[in-house]
């Protein structure tokens, strides 16, 4: 079994969330994705909601996909969350399954200042998908991989989707071009600061569900 591990605040999760892991989903033929809130992210301090209210709106965001799945193994530890902790903790309760860790471009050229990346790096395959203000050439400053620049640029300039790579720890690195939604959390936190509306920017029972509770409010 191929399964697809999407971590992130989600403080909310929105359908760029949802529609980055469909297209992930899809490109890859994976069996799940499997969405799992942080806990206590070490990084990310600042306007989050509690880890219960977004465990929450997560699942209400996913109810009607079969093929996603919601954990709450980062809510339930004690202390900090950190990926190579999780990545290990379902590795261990899942020793058939092969998973593929989800993170932008971004995300995967910071891994170095993450808690044990060398041990991270070869914990898991990696799925390495497109972000604003980020292109793929970007990866060539990554010390995990070594990619032609050609490759990357064919990525970058739309000629290609998808491609698998290797990392030097010999995990497998897929890099995904997705379809740019621009949507962020931090812009609809924002709005609802101001007393505006988030309508169609996210499942309308999570935009519910965050009235409800009065989440993001000053």
């Amino acid at each position: 079994m191929k399964v697809g591990i999407f971590g992130g605040t989600f403080n909310p999760i929105h359908y760029g969330h949802l529609r980055a892991a469909e297209e992930v989903r899809e490109n890859l033929d994976l069996d799940n994705i499997l969405f799992i809130p942080s806990g206590k992210p070490p990084l990310k301090t600042k306007d989050i909601a509690d880890a219960r209210h977004r465990y929450e709106m997560t699942g209400i965001a996913i109810k009607n996909n079969l093929f996603f799945r919601l954990s709450d193994i980062e809510g339930r530890l004690k202390g900090k969350s950190y990926t190579v902790k999780t990545i290990e903790g379902l590795s261990a309760l899942n020793p058939e399954t092969e998973f593929y860790f989800i993170l932008g471009i971004d995300a995967f050229l910071d891994i170095p200042n993450w808690r044990q990346p060398e041990k991270l790096i070869a914990a898991t395959h990696f799925i390495i998908i497109s972000r604003p203000g980020f292109r793929f050439t970007d990866l060539q400053m990554s010390p995990y991989m070594k990619i032609s620049k050609a490759i990357l640029e064919r990525l970058d300039n739309k000629k290609t989707v998808m491609h698998i790579a290797k990392l030097r720890s010999n995990m497998k690195a897929v890099l995904v071009r997705l379809t740019r939604i621009g949507i962020s959390s931090t812009e609809i936190r924002k709005l609802i600061e101001q007393g505006k509306s988030i309508k169609y920017l996210l499942p309308a029972e999570v935009q519910s569900y965050i009235i409800k509770n009065k989440l993001y409010r000053s």
